[in-house]
Parts: structure tokens; sequence; C-alpha cells
């Protein structure tokens, strides 16, 4: 290993990352924060996708003479053309960054498969921990002398020190002071429109239809009743927008048949700011809480429980029990419980001192698949709480639709798109582009080889 030893002091030389997806473009970036120079090797050198500004892009031949090391971002399906390699790659340091989707799917490790393909090489298994998020966004160690002096005067002083790589990176840090709630704009700004909207409307619908129709002075109604009605709307609309671009973006890989092509602009803010999105939403369902705890000690309520009751007493009658009533109720409730405490550990798990204790796979666990099983609860809960009510004429005031039922239009689009995504045939063309497959590929080295052997 003394040659390989020698290459990973060399500064001037340039690292290698084969493989142009999620996790070889935030490698490279963060390579390239670092002070080190980046080249990439693609089987389509010409039209790969977007790659950091200041990093080269050849084909794997040619990229792997120009480095010493070689970063293999590809899965293992997609090995098979490195054996062709073999000759470039002879002597190199090849770090394989793979993981495999399920336990034993192999019978050995990927990166003995690889030695296997390449003895000549030298293989390395590292970095297979870590997302192409935490890549991006993840600290930096301190390894240059300057970096460590400062930083220690800086942790002496009390302070955290995140250590951003070289000067390259400057740019963005003289810029940081000046930012205000960046990444919470859009999401503030779609919730203050829908919250406006939903309030004139629920307004007009409660309280204006009342006044004309009836000559009720309802407007009491607008400091909880109306905010209540309000609130868990924006919540559900909120937590729906939040799963929304990641169907849309699974539509785009689909019809494109490819992952290398970038989304367009608007979808990739949407998908940057869902943290943001979901936070305001859980913000919106747990005023929607604390306004539904306050309900048996209003004056209305109180008012309205006292004079039934004085009329019944009055009359000598009383209500027969509903069990059917019973039934929907305590479900309406329960499914709202249950959907509130899976929103507060969505929220609780993407707290940065939470995420890092995770891995991966237990975040993408719970963001993901959780995620869904909350916005599936929080919809039957609002279905559950409409019931029947949209039989009946008198729901629609002024031939308007009642509030909530607008609200079950975004989340019950998601779910059936998901549904939809999560058909066999469907999910398994899906993982395969996301795995690198593409549909229009040219064949790679080992596909030419196999056909030149037959």
């Amino acid at each position: 290993m003394g040659a390989a030893a020698a290459v990973l002091e060399s500064c001037g030389e340039p690292l290698c990352v084969f493989g142009t997806g999620d996790l070889g473009r935030s490698l490279g970036q963060r390579l390239l924060q670092s002070g080190y120079k980046v080249v990439y090797g693609s089987r389509r050198p010409d039209s790969c996708g977007p790659i950091p500004p200041g990093a080269q892009v050849m084909n794997h031949a040619a990229a792997a003479q120009s480095a010493g090391i070689v970063f293999i971002c590809i899965h293992r399906e997609h090995y098979g053309f490195l054996q062709t390699l073999a000759p470039q790659l002879k002597g190199k340091v090849l770090v394989d960054v793979s993981n495999n989707p399920e336990k034993d799917l192999f019978p050995e490790a990927n990166a003995e498969h690889l030695q296997r393909l390449v003895p000549e090489a030298f293989v390395v298994k590292a970095l297979n921990t870590l997302s192409a998020w935490a890549l991006q966004n993840g600290p930096l160690d301190a390894n240059r002398q300057a970096n460590q002096a400062v930083s220690q005067v800086c942790t002496r002083l009390g302070f955290s020190v995140l250590d951003r790589g070289s000067l390259s990176a400057s740019r963005e840090l003289e810029d940081f002071p000046l930012q205000l709630f960046t990444e919470w704009r859009l999401p503030l700004s779609i919730a203050l429109g829908l919250t406006a909207a939903f309030f004139f409307y629920l307004l007009i619908r409660d309280v204006l239809y009342a006044y004309v129709n009836n000559g009720k002075n309802m407007s009491f109604r607008i400091m909880v009743s109306l905010a209540n009605q309000v609130f868990p709307i924006v919540s559900l609309i909120m937590l729906a927008l939040c799963y929304l671009p990641g169907v849309i973006a699974a539509g785009f890989q689909l019809y494109r048949g490819t992952k290398y092509r970038r989304f367009p602009d608007w979808l990739d803010r949407w998908m940057l700011c869902r943290k943001q999105m979901g936070l305001v939403a859980l913000g919106f369902a747990s005023l929607h809480v604390l306004y539904t705890l306050i309900i048996p000690i209003r004056y209305y309520v109180r008012y309205k429980i006292s004079e039934s009751v004085i009329s019944k007493v009055l009359e000598n009658r009383t209500s027969e029990f509903s069990n059917i009533w019973a039934w929907r109720s305590d479900s309406y409730l329960a499914m709202g419980i249950l959907g509130f405490v899976l929103f507060v550990l969505l929220g609780i798990t993407s707290l940065p001192s939470v995420s890092n204790a995770l891995s991966w796979r237990e975040f993408s666990y719970i963001q993901s698949k959780m995620g869904y099983v909350t916005l599936f609860l929080c919809t039957l809960h609002t279905f559950l709480y409409g019931g029947d009510r949209f039989l009946r004429p008198s729901t629609y005031k002024w031939y308007t639709v009642p509030g909530y039922m607008l609200s079950l239009v975004v989340p019950t689009v998601v779910l059936l798109l998901k549904l939809l995504l999560l058909l066999p045939c469907v999910d398994h063309h899906l993982t395969r582009i996301r795995r690198g497959w593409e549909r229009s590929a040219p064949l790679d080295h080992s596909q030419i080889l196999s056909k030149e052997r037959s």
C-alpha cells in the first residue's frame, strides 16, 4: 500500500468520481469545497446531467487515468464495466461507497466483489454510511494548521466550530449574515396565502350567510370557531404538499426513463423546503389541538348545552343513545390523536440534534414511510369528521363546498398517486431507474464485451 499512501498525499492530482447521481454530485461538490480537483467518469460525458462547477467530466477510461483515487459512486449491478477498465485502474485506490437495499442480497460484499473484478487495484470501503444530504450539509474536519489555530481560539471563546473547507466557500459564508428566513419564505408564503383564502371563504359561509339569510349576528365565531376550521385545513394541505413533490419527481423519472436529468427549478426549490413546510404544518396542527381543547369552556358552547338541557327537561324528553354516532365520534378522535402524535414525531426527527443521531435509512424510514402513514391518518380524521354531511343540501350554503371537503383534495390525490407508485410493476421500474438504469442509455462496456463474446 506504499504507492496508495503516496497517492493520498498528492494534492495536485485530481480525485476521480465514477457516477453523476445524487451521491456522486454531492461527494464531488464536497471535495471541491475542500480544495481538491475533481474529475468525473461518465458513460455519457456530453449529457450526464449537471455536475458541480469547477469539476471536469470525461469518459471512464480517461478519468481513471488522470487520477490516483477513484470513488465508485454507482450501484453494484453496474460494476461489470469496471472489469474492462482493469488496465487503467491498475494500482489505483478504489473507494467503494455503495450499499445494498437488503441484507444478505449477495454472497459477498460489494467491496469484495469489486476487488475480484479489479484485482490489481486497492479497494477501500468508506463513506457508505453517509447520504448525499449529509455530504452536502455535514461538517468538515479541520485539516489545515491555520484552520486548527482559529478553531482553537473560537472553541476557547465558547463557540461551536464548523469548518466549511477552503476559501472557495467564503462567498457563501459572507452572504450568510444577509439571509433572512431564506428557506422559510416559500412555506410561509403558502401558509399565509392558504390561511387568508380559507379564512375569508369560511367567513362568507359561516358568518355572512347567517346574517344575510337568518339575520343572526355570528361574528363572535371569528375568534375561535372560524380559526379552528382554518388551522386544520391549512395543516392538512401543507402536510400533503410535503409529499407531493416526491410523487411529481417520481413521475418525471418514469417519464424520462432516467434519474440523471435535472428537475425543473420550481420542483428543486419545492423539494428543498419540505422540512420547513412540514414544521409550519405541525405548527398549525398544534394550534388546532389547543383550540379544540378550549371548546368546552367557551361561553357559546356552555350556553348551547344548558339551553338544550333545560328545553328537554321542560318538554320531558330525552335523546336516544346512537351507537353509530358513538363509533364515528370515537374513530374521528382516535385518528386525530394518532395522526398528531406521528406528526410530532416527524417534527422531532427533523431537528438536527435528533436526525444526526439517526442513520440515513432510519431517517428516511421515519420521514417517508411514517410520513405517509401520518398523512393517511390525518386525511381519514377529516373524512370521519365530515361523515355523511356532504349528502345534506343544507351543507352547501350559497352553493359553496364546505372547507373540510376542499382540504381533502390535495392529500387524497397524493395518497392515490403514491398507491400507483407502489404497484409492483411501477415500483420495480422506478427502483431500477433510481439505481442507474436508463431507458435510452447506450450499451456499457460489460454489455459490449458480452455481445462480442457471444
